[in-house]
């Protein structure tokens, strides 16, 4: 393949809402951790970062996920690969996430450039044959083609779309068809599996999107034009406007532009892809026991079998029960039957409707120095297990409403309360009055834990104004 430049682009969006309760809002579905402790995220950037000729990658996600991700990317990109992160105010789906891309890479990159759209939550286990068909869609893209990567099926799955072939040509769409369709398509050998990773040249798609729906694309430039732009260490940071994208309307790609466009083409393939949508599909990464079940975490299964559990930090036990799948996390539990899987959604939307905070807060929140755990909260206190990875350090930050008392339960802090510095070790506490300028930070060579008592009348997230930071976060309520 000869390109001028080869550009992944990472779209990090979906709510991952048949996947709660462990997917939520503030972690969805592209950040839920696999049994090796890689999230699908991570895997999908490693996967970008090792093709050949690449020497940056464009991440599409949501603005309050920036940290998220850089934190996620932080501890994999060993090649020190740089991000341009293209961060959306409101999700608009596929179609308006695209053409940002496009649109900034048109106006920012050398114009033969080709883009290879990768969605986060997807698995690939044959990394060889993902690197031959990227390969081969490179001849067609560079002859003016968009490139589709088809899967050829091996059993009539109804959840997935379809792609009807003539040799690489693609003659239509057949989408999430009924089963006895979905058994006539495998069967007629001219049907592939909708991947959703698409290759073309920037200028190509450009062009298709101001044909087939340019009130997207001239909203998606308005709200680049007016865009919020800064260096974040290494990378690029693109926070697209809000007034103007939030009039885009909310539309997949497949149906603004694939399906209408005359320049698709297709390379079959069969690199063990998966789009993990569901639990039934999440359980393909875990093995499977004698008795059919899959399970992740401290489980006890008697006389039980086919069924799907993943855990938590406690027991699961499970006894003369058949095709259940079964989900604890801290603060919610789902029990379902593995035939009403596709049904999660429901209860998500429900959730949704009552604002309930287990659709939107998850327990446990990365950050670029380590994580924090909600350990219990309640009106005027929350208390949390602070984790410092080695050489990482939080924040000088102060807050206007809660006061602080951290006690050290492993590995030594360094702590800034005010104009004091201390070295903190395991069963020494400091307390941080409300309007305090403090900071942690791990010298040692081991995580630092911590266990944070907050006290006040707000205890929200945004109560911070950080006056150094050494990832280059904002954040400030003045």
């Amino acid at each position: 393949m000869s390109v001028s430049k080869l550009l992944p682009v990472i779209m990090a969006g979906g709510s991952g809402s048949r996947l709660w309760p462990v997917s939520r809002t503030s972690c969805p579905k592209p950040f839920i951790k696999l049994s090796d402790g890689e999230s699908f995220f991570q895997k999908t950037f490693k996967r970008a970062s090792s093709l050949d000729k690449v020497e940056e990658i464009i991440l599409v996600t949501r603005e309050d996920l920036l940290d998220q991700s850089r934190s996620e990317i932080s501890t994999i990109n060993e090649l020190e690969i740089p991000v341009t992160y293209i961060l959306e105010p409101v999700a608009r789906n596929t179609a308006a996430a695209i053409a940002a891309v496009v649109e900034y890479v048109t106006k920012n990159f050398p114009p033969e450039t080709i883009l290879l759209v990768l969605s986060a939550d997807h698995l690939i286990d044959n990394e060889p044959n993902f690197k031959l068909a990227v390969s081969q869609a490179g001849t067609l893209a560079n002859n003016n083609r968009i490139v589709l990567f088809g899967i050829e099926p091996d059993y009539p799955e109804t959840a997935y779309g379809y792609l009807e072939l003539d040799g690489t040509d693609v003659i239509g769409f057949k989408e999430k068809p009924k089963l006895e369709d979905a058994k006539r398509y495998v069967q007629a050998k001219r049907y592939a599996w909708n991947s959703g990773i698409f290759f073309f040249k920037a200028t190509l798609m450009a062009t298709e999107l101001r044909e087939h729906c340019p009130n997207i694309f001239e909203g998606v430039a308005r709200a680049i034009k007016k865009s919020e732009r800064y260096v974040l260490q290494n990378s690029q940071v693109v926070i697209l406007d809000r007034g103007e994208f939030e009039c885009i309307e909310s539309i997949s790609i497949d149906y603004a532009v694939m399906e209408r466009s005359s320049s698709l083409a297709a390379v079959t393939a069969n690199f063990g892809w998966a789009d993990i949508g569901s639990w039934k599909n999440f359980s393909q990464t875990l093995p499977k026991d004698a008795n059919g079940n899959r399970v992740l975490g401290d489980t006890i299964l008697l006389d039980s079998a086919d069924c799907i559990v993943r855990g938590n930090d406690r027991l699961i036990s499970l006894l003369g029960v058949k095709n259940l799948i079964v989900v604890d996390t801290s603060d919610a539990l789902l029990v379902c039957d593995v035939s009403r899987e596709q049904d999660v959604r429901q209860i998500y939307r429900i959730l949704e409707d009552r604002a309930d905070p287990t659709v939107t807060v998850s327990h446990t929140v990365e950050r670029p120095w380590g994580k924090y755990t909600v350990l219990s909260e309640s009106k005027g206190y929350k208390v949390k297990r602070i984790e410092v990875n080695p050489g990482a350090a939080l924040s000088l930050q102060r807050h206007r409403h809660r006061s602080e008392h951290w006690v050290v339960v492993s590995g030594i802090a360094q702590v800034k309360n005010g104009e004091e510095l201390t070295s903190l070790r395991a069963g020494e506490s400091t307390f941080i009055p409300a309007g305090e300028k403090h900071r942690l930070w791990n010298e040692g060579t081991v995580p630092c834990t911590i266990i944070e008592t907050q006290t006040g009348s707000y205890l929200g997230e945004d109560d911070i104004q950080r006056f150094d930071d050494v990832y280059g976060r904002r954040g400030s309520f003045d």
